[in-house]
């Protein structure tokens, strides 16, 4: 299966609080809007039925903080406040007063927090593969890790990599992403194989851009978060959940979205990359959550 050249996006920089430089992104697409609260680290080509003009959508992102031409902190400074200042500062940059958000992984607890610290401001959540908080605990459940020795594990590794991937970036920043490469990516199963090629391609090639050192600390910043509470979650809320994930447990999502009421549950057969490997179910489940915000 090929894939049409990657979408063209428009890539823009936006202040933070702090003033960190953020570099955000848009499709410039007509419909109503959509933030993408993203992944540790990742990039918009993770989503590539959101990205393309003829989405319906108009799509709005970020780039984490020193990852994909977003700028490091002067003072280092990486943890759950400052990356819901992001999102915040790129709604307000993008004149976005209320939206509903796609969230993946690690933003979907950025996109519950920011629900929780700005009212008014998230009027629904498409959580994709990725649980309210406390992320690091739910990683491994496929293989019947307990909770508490993954949480373990992860944030020992991550420890490591902020050592070790100095002598790793010349590795991985020489990876030859070609579409053979990406194939070989997919039949391992580490990606699904219903995922296309070129768009997986494209995603990793511009992931293996960001230092692993950096990575490792940015997922040390996300080991400290908690759960957050679904107690007071008044909006319409759709948990996307993969099987096959991980690095976070679909049990784990199916217990958060009975927290919430009125909430959608779906689980495919499908990994942690679950955007890019069934981006039309992604948009499907999308649109599904745009009706029923209203």
């Amino acid at each position: 299966m090929t894939s049409p050249t990657p979408p063209l996006l428009r890539f823009y920089d936006v202040d933070s609080a702090d003033g960190t430089r953020i570099r955000a992104w848009t499709n410039d697409g007509d419909g109503p809007t959509v933030l993408v609260s993203n992944g540790l680290g990742t990039n918009p080509y993770a989503w590539p039925s959101l990205m393309r003009a003829d989405s319906g959508f108009r799509v709005v992102g970020w780039n984490h903080r020193g990852t994909g031409g977003s700028a490091r902190p002067s003072d280092g400074r990486v943890d759950l406040d400052s990356f819901v200042e992001d999102g915040i500062a790129v709604m307000d940059d993008a004149g976005i007063d209320a939206c509903v958000v796609a969230a993946w992984s690690t933003g979907v607890t950025i996109a519950f927090e920011i629900n929780a610290r700005y009212p008014g401001r998230v009027t629904g959540i498409l959580a994709v593969a990725g649980v309210p908080g406390n992320t690091f605990s739910t990683m491994l459940a496929p293989l019947r890790v307990p909770p508490l020795l993954a949480r373990s594990l992860m944030v020992g590794v991550s420890h490591t990599v902020t050592v070790t991937g100095h002598a790793l970036a010349p590795l991985t920043r020489r990876v030859p992403w070609t579409n053979v490469t990406a194939d070989l990516i997919r039949q391992s199963r580490f990606i699904n194989p219903a995922a296309n090629t070129a768009e997986v391609r494209v995603l990793l090639q511009e992931f293996f851009t960001t230092h692993p050192a950096w990575y490792a600390k940015l997922a040390i910043s996300v080991s400290k978060h908690a759960r957050v509470s679904l107690s007071d979650v008044d909006i319409p809320v759709t948990f996307l959940a993969a099987k096959w994930d991980v690095f976070t447990g679909a049990r784990h999502m199916r217990t958060a979205a009975q927290r919430i009421k009125g909430s959608r549950y779906r689980e495919l057969n499908a990994t942690h990359f679950l955007p890019v490997e069934f981006p039309e179910i992604v948009l499907e489940e999308l649109n599904e959550l745009l009706a029923r915000v209203g």
